[in-house]
């Protein structure tokens, strides 16, 4: 069955995450979309991926594809769903012209889960984790779901308040100020887990991930037992709006030395690794944050290898993102200290799990990576090896060596 042309006119061609009207329009369209009782899979996957197809008839073929795995599943599950905030109170307000950049998150995110899961086996509980916000988010995040009629459904949790920590996964760390966004969804996550959770879905403090996508990560769990189900922003049937222009040219180089070092998670065609939508099952989460590698930006990549340590199966999955840039921790903190904590922490995780990496890269990192400011100095340049290497061969040390990429480092340095 066709889809209406007037639907199709109706779909909006841009989406504005600080826009209630933009997020009840997109819903009311996925309504329509399920309500056509003869359009299939196939049919809407084919328009959707369409290259004139307007931005929210994309997202909602995802959100109509989540809805029908979940109206689908019989099986009981209790999902916990997990998020860190840290300098979050602008977009957990919503917009206003003192603050222009709401997003009234929160709320959002129940509206969500709830229209998501209505009428289906699937129970959910929302974590919210202040990671030590000087502004106390948590305690705006706990007023917010007081007042709202989905709130009995949030946790609002505070990092500091369980440390210092005698043993567990938080034993090795200090304190909430040692914290970047690893220990606070470690901790939410050891929430969740207690509480009866069969699986633990984690993702950020914004609106970035519509989480009415969340079977589109329980459908592998469900069909096929993975017990890693990891979102995919670069699958070709991904719907991506990303602000990639705050990256220098430079960028092509940290890749192509975090490939190499991360050649466990890469060469397996996870080249995603810091997309805040994934799922773990329990059992598995509950070995992983047993006794954590790092407790800060990186926990990604370190849970990922702590799964493939365990010779345990990662599913992939495309999903719909749209970038939340304004208030980005990486651009409030500066692009160059993310990447040097990611750096860092996969040399940290591969030495750490015993999985296949190149140790050459590792301690070219070691030697010349002291901290952000020598990163800074490579951003905006790019050897002429790499020059038009196209991404897939990122990684590739016959591209350009460890030992030319340190003596090209050195000579930026030199050059400074």
């Amino acid at each position: 069955m066709p889809i209406p042309d007037a639907l199709l006119r109706s779909a909006r061609s841009s989406f504005d995450l600080t826009e209630a009207s933009h997020q009840a329009s997109l819903t009311a369209l996925t309504e329509s979309l399920l309500a056509l009782p003869d359009l299939s899979p196939e049919e809407l996957a084919d328009v959707a991926r369409a290259a004139d197809a307007p931005l929210e008839l994309r997202i909602a073929a995802k959100l109509v594809d989540s809805r029908r795995v979940l109206q689908a599943s019989r099986r009981a599950l209790k999902i916990g769903v997990v998020f860190a905030m840290w300098g979050e109170r602008n977009r957990l307000r919503p917009r206003s012209a003192e603050n222009p950049h709401g997003e009234d998150s929160l709320r959002v995110k129940l509206q969500q889960l709830a229209w998501a899961t209505q009428g289906t086996a699937i129970d959910w509980t929302l974590y919210a984790v202040d990671d030590g916000d000087p502004d106390d988010s948590g305690q705006l995040a706990a007023e917010i779901a007081e007042r709202d009629p989905l709130g009995d459904k949030v946790r609002v949790l505070w990092l500091a308040r369980a440390l210092p920590a005698a043993s567990g996964p938080l034993a090795n760390l200090k304190s909430a100020d040692d914290s970047r966004k690893g220990g606070a969804v470690v901790y939410g996550c050891m929430q969740a887990l207690a509480e009866g959770a069969d699986a633990v879905v984690y993702t950020d403090a914004d609106g970035s991930v519509h989480l009415g996508q969340i079977g589109l990560l329980l459908r592998p769990f469900l069909d096929e037992g993975a017990p890693v189900v990891l979102g995919n922003r670069k699958h070709p049937e991904a719907v991506l709006v990303k602000q990639e222009g705050r990256w220098g040219i430079g960028i092509k180089v940290l890749r192509h030395m975090q490939r190499m070092v991360g050649q466990a998670i890469f060469s397996r065609g996870i080249l995603d690794t810091q997309a805040a939508f994934k799922l773990y099952e329990a059992e598995l989460l509950r070995q992983i944050i047993a006794e954590p590698t790092v407790y800060d930006f990186s926990f990604d990549t370190d849970w990922i290898l702590a799964a493939i340590a365990r010779g345990e199966r990662l599913a992939t999955v495309p999903f719909a993102f749209i970038d939340s840039a304004a208030e980005s921790a990486s651009i409030s903190q500066g692009p160059m200290t993310t990447w040097e904590t990611l750096l860092k922490g996969l040399v940290q995780a591969v030495r750490k799990h015993g999985v296949p990496h190149s140790e050459a890269m590792a301690r070219v990192l070691d030697e010349e990576i002291r901290d952000s400011r020598d990163l800074d100095l490579l951003i905006h340049h790019l050897p002429l090896e790499l020059e038009a290497v196209a991404d897939e061969r990122l990684g590739d040390p016959a591209v350009m060596s460890p030992e030319r990429l340190q003596a090209w480092i050195r000579e930026r340095k030199q050059s400074a």
